[in-house]
């Protein structure tokens, strides 16, 4: 806890942007941090609620209030310290996470939570700056080996925690660099890529070695990953995009959201693009489909490439602006959300609106006609008479992902799938992220399906304890 009366001598503060017509001009990160005060003042907000239901909120079980108090108290270094005890990285989630602490939160109740988020991305933030986050190098070394393939949230942390248990951890990447989602999915805008880089410099200095431009499947064979190391831990991303299936899907200017945000981060790195058709939202009328984070970060890239105009379409319908705090909390709230994305070029959002079909000229998509959609019987139905068309010069397909994709590695490996196609492995007891092939487990979103990084964090660090456990018959790493 902070101050017992914290909450009510302080408001809830939360970190300011730069003004929209600023950040629209670049891809760098806008949000400006409180000020160390200001930080001390959300930390005593902190009221001691006996039971604190931001623990279960948070995927990784971070000790929140804990560190709330440390800093409220002035002992940044050891905040930093509670804070890394259940997250290996901070200041990713303190950036992009959605923050379900903070709807678990006891104030939640009257809308006021304690800011956690900004708070925890304070901590670790000034932890880089002072100069605490020194590499963990093991005292000992296991002579094991352990393959950890997919260089997202979930390998990193899996790679880490193994690492410094004393294993010997290579890491594969089929991308030029690390990072997975974080790297190509996440706009820089949303997160610095340089934050990636001073962690893979921080692990590489802990025994972890970085393989990239390594597809398994394809240039590395699994078969040589089952002879040559002791473990291995699939930690891809659910990669299969949810399509469209309309008239006129084949359209030329109709694409996967992910192709078009991977390609945005690719230029601002100066990673080449390759073969791929260019996908640019300048000077056109663009449509997304899906009210997700994807979509909106769609509608945030778009607006900085100079789109004519920005739709971003929801199936859905609109939620209420506020949830009814009785049946949600301390659960994640159905309301309406916003991002940061929509307040930036007059972004229109369309909401219960299925698509019907897509239609063009000269092989190009210029019309995307749709319909609105009646959700009382608890699905969708069209309305006879709603039709509606939108313009439409690029639409961006951001629907979300169905399991991570089977051919090659995967069916070559051979592991089973659950019903949703996800690789089979469950996370408790004796056979925890064990997939059906021996020595080969799974953690992240290729196991649980699409999902947040922070679920991807904890599954890496959980993945990792039950692979030091399979080899060496007992874990020091924690469970959480």
């Amino acid at each position: 806890m902070g101050k017992p009366t914290g909450f009510k001598e302080f408001p809830r503060q939360e970190r300011a942007y730069k003004p929209a017509a600023v950040r629209v001009t670049g891809y760098d990160e806008f949000m400006i941090p409180l000020s160390e005060a200001a930080i001390r003042d959300q930390g005593a907000r902190c009221m001691d609620c006996g039971i604190p239901f931001c623990h279960n909120g948070c995927p990784v079980n971070n000790i929140i209030p804990e560190w709330n108090d440390l800093v409220y108290s002035g002992d940044w270094q050891q905040a930093s310290q509670v804070l890394h005890s259940t997250n290996n990285f901070p200041e990713f989630t303190g950036r992009i996470c959605p923050a379900p602490c903070e709807a678990a939160c006891t104030l939640n109740l009257t809308d006021e939570p304690v800011t956690i988020k900004s708070i925890e991305c304070a901590i670790i933030d000034r932890a880089w700056d002072e100069g605490w986050m020194e590499p963990q190098v093991p005292k000992r070394l296991t002579g094991k080996r352990i393959a950890v393939v997919g260089g997202g949230p979930a390998g990193m942390a899996c790679a880490q925690q193994l690492a410094r248990a004393g294993h010997v951890v290579v890491l594969f990447e089929k991308n030029a660099k690390i990072g997975g989602l974080l790297r190509y999915g996440i706009p820089d805008f949303k997160l610095n890529k340089d934050l990636i880089n001073r962690r893979m410099s921080q692990m590489q200095a802990e025994g972890v070695e970085f393989r990239p431009n390594s597809h398994v499947g394809y240039n590395v064979l699994p078969e040589r990953l089952l002879l040559k190391f002791d473990a291995i831990a699939l930690t891809g991303g659910s990669e299969q995009p949810r399509d469209l299936d309309v008239p006129g899907r084949d359209l030329d200017g109709v694409h996967f959201a992910m192709d078009f945000l991977s390609q945005q981060n690719r230029r601002n790195s100066g990673e080449p693009i390759g073969k791929a058709q260019e996908i640019l939202a300048t000077g056109k009328h663009v449509v997304v489909l899906g009210g997700g984070d994807t979509g909106a970060d769609c509608v945030g890239t778009s607006t900085r490439q100079g789109a004519a105009s920005v739709t971003q379409m929801e199936i859905m319908p609109l939620p209420p602006e506020k949830e009814d705090k009785g049946t949600t909390w301390p659960n994640w709230p159905i309301k309406q959300r916003s991002s940061t994305s929509h307040d930036e070029g007059g972004c229109v959002r369309e909401w219960a609106g299925g698509t019907v079909s897509l239609e063009g000229k000269d092989g190009k998509v210029t019309t995307l006609k749709a319909v609105r959609m009646d959700w009382s019987n608890g699905r969708p139905e069209p309305i006879p008479g709603s039709e509606f068309e939108l313009k439409a010069d690029l639409v961006l397909l951001a629907m979300g992902f169905t399991n991570p994709v089977h051919e090659s590695m995967l069916d070559d490996f051979g592991v089973a799938y659950d019903q949703r196609g996800n690789v089979a492995a469950s996370t408790d007891g004796e056979g925890a992220y064990k997939t059906s092939i021996d020595k080969v487990f799974a953690a992240g979103d290729m196991r649980r399906g699409q999902s947040l990084v922070v679920w991807a964090i904890r599954e890496g660090r959980q993945c990792a304890h039950a692979i030091d456990k399979f080899l060496m018959g007992s874990s020091e790493l924690p469970l959480k």
